[in-house]
Formats: C-alpha cells, structure tokens, sequence
C-alpha cells in the first residue's frame, strides 16, 4: 500500500469556532486569521481548541487580523503551546517540507501588509524543494477573486510559486474564493473557513500527500 502524509487544512477562523468537526490527519495546518482583533487572549483561546485536536503534527502562521503577531512576535509565540508557529521558517515531517509566510499586498491599515518589491523579498526566501507551501494571501488569479469580481492575489508570490513548483499550495484571506485549483504542477486550495460574512460555514480540507520516495 503507498504511504501517504494526511494534511489537514483551514484557516479563517476569525476567533470563531469551527462549524464542523476538524476531520483527523497526521499534520493539521493552519494558513492564518486565528483572530479578528489581532489581541493575545485571542490567540489562547485559539491555542485551547488546537490542543483539543489530535494531531501529531501542528502547523500555523498569522494572517491580516493577527496583529499581535507581528507587534508582540515573542508573547504571541508563547501563546501557542499546542502548535508549530512559521513566520517565514520551514519544517520537515516525514520527508515533506512545508514552509509558511504571513506577508500579503497591502490590504487596509493590518498586520503584515508589504508593497510589492518588499513581497518579492519575502518569497524569494522560500527554499527551492517546498514541498507544501503555506501563505495567508492566495498568488494571484487562484481562488483570489472578491464577491465583486476584482483579483486581488499576489503576482510575486505566483511567480514564486512557479519557480518552486510546490505539489500544495495552502493559503486562505479571501472568504469568498474558497476552493481549489490547478496549474499542471501545483494544487492551489483557498481553504477559508468563514464565509464573506464572517461566518464560519466551511469544513477543513483533506490532502493525502504520497511519501514515496520521502524519507
């Protein structure tokens, strides 16, 4: 039987709990907006119900609402006990590399907002042999489009991603486009769980990610 690296993925919560069970997997990957204050006891409510989970492995990074992570990187690290926290940093499980990044196009007065020559800096340390990619902000013209029809995705990032050629592509921030899609060499997945309401109406995501090969 092939063996397989279970992924499961959400983000968007906006201080909100899940609407559905959070399905079981090996890795349980987060891809930003724990918050929608962006304030520390947030974040250990957030940490309370990670630790209610059972995977293995724990994965986060910050989005737009989690400003404390960015102001207060230190305290907000300490507060998730229950998790791997990225901010730009990779980590390998069981031969897979993922790598997580927050930043995002400037978007209103929040957290991690970079204009785009700053964006290209920020990618161009994402390390070749990415395996899951993890990022807030969608790359542009995948699962980025808003309820009224503008792309808003990041064009650097896109770029990145088709240098490195990451079998997944994890990210959230755009309520509305959450879903999947593809370029041939990348699976892009919006895995938003609110809606453009703020309302949290949608499941996390399973991937089965093949360890052939992997070590």
């Amino acid at each position: 039987m092939d063996r397989t690296l279970r992924v499961v993925a959400f983000s968007d919560t906006h201080g909100f709990r899940p609407w559905h069970k959070i399905p079981d997997g090996d890795v349980l990957v987060f891809a930003g907006d724990m918050t929608m204050h962006g304030r520390l006891d947030e974040v250990v409510k957030f940490n309370e119900l990670l630790g209610r989970q059972p995977h293995p492995y724990k994965l986060i990074i910050a989005g737009n609402h989690d400003a404390c992570f960015e102001t207060h990187l230190d305290e907000s690290r300490a507060r998730l006990t229950n998790a791997v926290y990225l901010q730009d940093e990779a980590v390998t499980i069981q031969g897979i590399k993922f790598y997580g990044s927050p930043w995002q196009p400037v978007f209103r007065d929040m957290a991690f907002n970079l204009p785009r020559e700053s964006l290209r800096a920020k990618w161009e340390r994402i390390p070749p042999g990415t395996d899951i990619l993890v990022t807030h902000t969608p790359p542009y013209g995948h699962n980025d489009r808003t309820f009224f029809g503008r792309r808003v995705g990041c064009p650097e990032l896109l770029e990145a991603v088709k240098r490195i050629q990451p079998a997944l592509h994890i990210f959230g921030h755009i309520h509305e486009a959450f879903g999947q899609s593809a370029n041939g060499q990348t699976v892009f997945a919006n895995v938003s769980a609110c809606n453009l309401f703020y309302m949290p109406m949608r499941r996390a995501v399973v991937f089965e990610i093949p360890l052939e090969g992997k070590k």
